[in-house]
């Protein structure tokens, strides 16, 4: 796949790739979590200098990825870390009408996401995969599957189109704020049916963060070495223009907050 590409090119190359590899289009493990086929392809990562809001880290550059992976269909719920790690540490465990067990598990540092995917690989293996973090390149081009506006869904976002601060909308009016996070999947899916890529929570990837090395264009995975981890997509508690497919933030690895979580991807063993 080469950016952009349409929704029906998305769906195609999915029902490909998952007949090469002899998987169905989007798997589940033993834990009850369920990924969706990610194809190959080449995107533009970052930003044109005539998005507005963008900031200086956003550098527009040309990335490949290589391999077919399989990516978390919605952020790891509370739930899923409670059944498999025995306590649940997200902030937002009790909200008047909500079903908080399909709330993103929060409150989670990028050290404890590692304890996680070590469990789980040992587990709940899914045969031939092995479960990480997402780089941010992956990530970013499986959030824009083949767009190249602001977000999948266009170039808008006030709070109804995903769960962000709606006083501070992205080129429209403004929208609802909820103020806590929200039950996965209840703002629609994109071209690769992945949900919540904007908002909800930030999403932990594995990258170290620094400036872009354009100069890397297959396959980048950051510096070897930082002081902050990168995440991406945003969060119920900030502006919209942070929820941007290529918005990038970073706090230490330590840090835990209720507005920080993370999805998880597969790749070939």
């Amino acid at each position: 796949l080469v950016a952009p590409f349409d929704a029906r090119q998305a769906r195609l190359a999915q029902q490909e790739w998952a007949k090469y590899l002899g998987i169905d289009v989007e798997v589940s493990n033993g834990l009850g979590m369920t990924f969706r086929v990610i194809p190959p392809g080449k995107f533009d990562m970052g930003s044109p200098e005539s998005e507005p809001q963008r900031r200086d880290d956003e550098t527009l550059h040309t990335v490949t990825i290589t391999q077919p992976k399989l990516l978390g269909v919605y952020p790891v719920t509370q739930a899923e870390w409670t059944k498999l790690m025995g306590r649940n540490p997200s902030s937002h465990q009790s909200e008047p009408g909500q079903d908080t067990a399909r709330f993103p598990a929060e409150s989670v540092s990028w050290d404890d996401c590692q304890a996680f995917l070590e469990k789980l690989n040992t587990e709940h293996e899914l045969k031939g995969w092995r479960y990480r973090l997402p780089t941010e390149a992956e990530w970013e081009y499986a959030s824009r599957a083949g767009t190249v506006t602001p977000f999948w869904f266009g170039s808008e976002l006030n709070g109804k189109q995903a769960n962000c601060d709606g006083n501070f909308p992205y080129q429209g009016d403004k929208g609802p704020y909820l103020r806590r996070p929200s039950v996965v999947c209840s703002y629609g899916a994109n071209p690769f049916g992945l949900c919540d890529q904007h908002g909800n929570v930030w999403e932990w990837c594995s990258d170290w963060w620094d400036l872009y090395n354009p100069s890397v264009s297959q396959d980048p995975t950051g510096p070897t070495s930082g002081s902050s981890r990168v995440l991406r997509g945003g969060s119920w508690f900030f502006f919209a223009s942070l929820c941007r497919s290529a918005s990038r933030f970073s706090i230490g690895p330590s840090n835990r907050s209720s507005y920080s979580g993370f999805r998880v991807l597969c790749e070939l063993s």
